[in-house]
């Protein structure tokens, strides 16, 4: 196989590249930005940017959910989240800041968290969220666990969501669990009229099983962000985005070959921090990026300057710190749109995007699938 090394006599692992690894080749054409669409669909619901939101409260409310709809994105509420817990969610991140603020010790706002998320989901509650974003006009989406998608979803369809994220940290075709019925996600997806997309993923194989669920989009990694995941430390467990990204792409393909035609859209979660990373995820063959901690600098984010994932509450095996480097500077239009004083790439990530599109000469995000790459070194 391609790219093996031998890592000790008789083991042998296989070379992966992250998004900082690669680079865009240029092309020998270039067109103007404004001839440059970014417009992706998933099912019925047509987005004007490839961004859907990663399902943490820190960068989620029914407001912010609301206002990347109305920008041309797809936000996604948690609904095991603080919205679904609490009815004073201010409240509830008063106390998590509040914790950051009384100690350097990392381990306290997790603690808090864990708290916050043992008390039960309410169905009243995230449907009051789900309301708020349904009655904007905006299309409606929410994040359910593998573990809790039976119980919880013909709750969340009577409250009216559209698209139901189905995302754990590692996610495969049948959640066994010994304590009850397994997932058997091929089953659940078939007896619901609404998209799905689930995951995250690392691997071709996995992919490819989550396509033949019936799912309409496949998210590959787990929300990997430098300094706030764990999931490295904690299980030993890693996807080198660019290679799980592209391995995800090669698996659409033979789907499309195998089905005769039906397409399922990959979505990137992890290692997407800059507009650069934006590019490279798409060029590596994404359809669209799922974005966290890069939305947690816009002034509008619930979080107040703090991010952390889902992983952050988990009762027994947590795998996200609560980071506090988050500088709330710029409002979401800005962030998303520019225009940009900061030359980082960590504003203006959609309109660099169509920058670098028509840099290399393509119209659309199908086309611009096709760019050549490098890998550095």
């Amino acid at each position: 196989m391609r790219d093996l090394v031998e890592i000790g006599m008789g083991r042998t692992a296989r070379r992966a590249y992250e998004l900082d690894d690669v680079e865009i080749i240029p092309s020998r054409r270039t067109r103007s930005s404004k001839d440059v669409s970014t417009a992706w669909q998933i099912d019925a619901y047509r987005f004007e940017i490839p961004l859907i939101t990663h399902p943490t409260d820190a960068i989620v409310s029914p407001g912010t959910a609301v206002a990347v709809g109305e920008l041309g994105g797809l936000g996604v509420l948690n609904a095991e989240g603080l919205w679904a817990r609490h009815g004073d969610v201010e409240e509830a991140l008063f106390r998590l800041v509040r914790a950051v603020e009384d100690t350097d010790d990392p381990a306290a706002p997790v603690k808090v968290l864990q708290e916050l998320h043992a008390a039960p989901v309410r169905m009243d509650l995230i449907a009051e969220a789900i309301k708020q974003v349904r009655e904007s006009g905006v299309t409606v989406a929410v994040r359910v666990s593998p573990q809790r998608a039976a119980e919880l979803t013909p709750d969340l369809l009577a409250a009216g969501v559209e698209i139901l994220v189905v995302q754990g940290t590692i996610i495969s075709a049948e959640h066994v669990s010994r304590d009850g019925e397994p997932l058997n996600l091929k089953s659940f997806i078939a007896d619901l009229d609404i998209p799905v997309i689930a995951g995250g993923v690392g691997d071709y194989r996995t992919a490819m099983h989550l396509m033949r669920t019936g799912a309409a989009g496949v998210i590959v990694g787990y929300g990997y962000t430098p300094g706030v995941t764990t999931t490295d430390a904690v299980l030993g467990i890693g996807v080198p985005m660019a290679t799980a990204i592209a391995d995800a792409a090669a698996a659409r393909r033979d789907y499309l070959d195998e089905t005769g035609g039906r397409y399922v859209h990959v979505i990137a979660d992890g290692g997407v921090l800059t507009s650069g990373h934006v590019a490279k995820a798409i060029a590596c063959g994404a359809d669209a990026v799922m974005l966290g901690e890069p939305l947690a600098s816009a002034a509008e984010a619930p979080g107040q300057g703090l991010y952390w994932t889902a992983a952050s509450a988990h009762p027994s095996v947590p795998r996200s710190h609560v980071s506090t480097g988050v500088d709330q500077v710029v409002d979401l239009r800005s962030l998303l749109f520019g225009p940009s004083v900061d030359p980082r790439g960590v504003t203006n990530l959609f309109g660099s995007l169509k920058r670098a599109m028509a840099k290399t000469g393509y119209s659309d995000l199908k086309e611009f699938q096709k760019v050549g790459l490098t890998i550095r070194g």
